[in-house]
């Protein structure tokens, strides 16, 4: 078995689970030997944009071999906690209730509990106090057009940093990128549909040490479900180039799908098996094949803080995935899972 251990793939070895962690020794007596027949052991992956359901999207992340899952809009924030913490399962984090505008298509299209609507900057202390309360892990904020002006933005930036919360921002059209940059958010989520960013666009998300999860199987789905035949309408190529464009320049490309349930949305990418695609489409985004799987591991495991994971390494969480097939040389053996465990615990699929 040859491991990939987050950098490179090396030569074949052995890996210990120590419980819940990656040993140092291996065991002897009753400890169990699991052999990998050849295949390729990688950090368990990380899915840094999805919209939780229940337990059962916890199992269809396990199975896929997503160990870990970001997700950025899911309420009642009951819901959220009774879904931390599952042995064996998918380990969350959550922003639960995203900050969006009474008047955008967000609010009119999917609704919104009312905790998560914010009409301008004096609600923004408010809306991050309330979001901390409920434990969550990060500000989503939802920059969806028409909708929140620039004072907005900034002051829910604002109020996230001074409590010291990364945020998150949709930004899934040039202007709404704009405005995410310009209130200096942390990490834009999607990626513009309507044209590719410029030279100074993506210089000033090199100069701030911008972050983007593009989600690029949501934008390739949302393009398929409303383009209509000689008609004007969003652009995948536009979405794909502007990661191209940011990867180039040095900006931390994250890999995360959207993947979700809900009604009235333009695509639902499946739970688990969309991120499979999504390292497809960061490879033809012309990242390597090593950097997508940096992308679904150790890369989203440094910027969201989640420093026990993403590498296999001793002392580190014990999140891994066997698959047969050389994921260096073809992206998509990451799709031929063998073997998943959560925290030393095996998922049985």
């Amino acid at each position: 078995m040859r491991v990939f251990d987050g950098h490179t793939l090396l030569d074949p070895g052995t890996v210990v689970i120590d419980g819940s962690l990656i040993g140092t020794t291996a065991g002897t007596g009753s400890a169990r030997h699991v052999d990998g027949h050849g295949g390729v052991l990688i950090s368990g992956l990380i899915d840094a944009h999805v919209h939780l359901s229940d337990v059962s999207t916890l199992h269809s992340f396990a199975a896929h071999g997503i160990t870990t899952a970001l997700d950025m809009g899911t309420w009642p924030a009951s819901l959220v906690a009774s879904l931390r913490g599952r042995p064996g399962l998918t380990d969350i984090r959550s922003s639960t209730v995203g900050a969006t505008s009474p008047d955008s298509a967000h609010a009119q299209r999917m609704g919104r509990p009312s905790g998560g609507l914010v009409s301008g900057p004096d609600d923004a202390k408010d809306f991050v106090a309330q979001r901390l309360a409920e434990g969550a892990d990060y500000i989503k904020i939802i920059i969806d057009l028409p909708g929140f002006d620039q004072p907005t933005v900034d002051a829910l930036v604002l109020a996230a940093h001074q409590q010291g919360m990364r945020t998150i921002t949709h930004a899934a059209s040039a202007e709404a990128v704009r405005m995410a940059q310009e209130a200096g958010a942390d990490i834009l989520t999607h990626a513009p549909l309507d044209h590719v960013l410029t030279e100074s666009e993506v210089a000033r998300a090199v100069s701030d040490g911008r972050v983007i999860v593009p989600t690029l199987a949501m934008m390739e789905g949302t393009v398929e479900a409303v383009s209509r035949p000689g008609a004007p309408g969003p652009s995948y190529e536009a979405a794909r180039e502007s990661v191209a464009a940011l990867h180039r320049a040095g900006v931390p490309v994250l890999a995360g799908t959207d993947a979700n349930a809900a009604t009235g949305v333009p695509a639902s990418p499946p739970f688990g098996k969309s991120l499979h695609h999504e390292l497809e489409l960061l490879v033809d985004a012309r990242l390597s094949t090593v950097e997508a799987m940096r992308a679904a591991t150790e890369m989203t495991a440094q910027h969201f803080g989640l420093n026990d994971r993403g590498v296999i390494a001793p002392g580190k969480r014990a999140d891994l995935l066997l698959v047969s097939g050389d994921p260096v040389s073809d992206i998509r053996a990451t799709q031929n899972i063998e073997r998943v465990w959560c925290a030393g615990v095996e998922y049985e699929r």
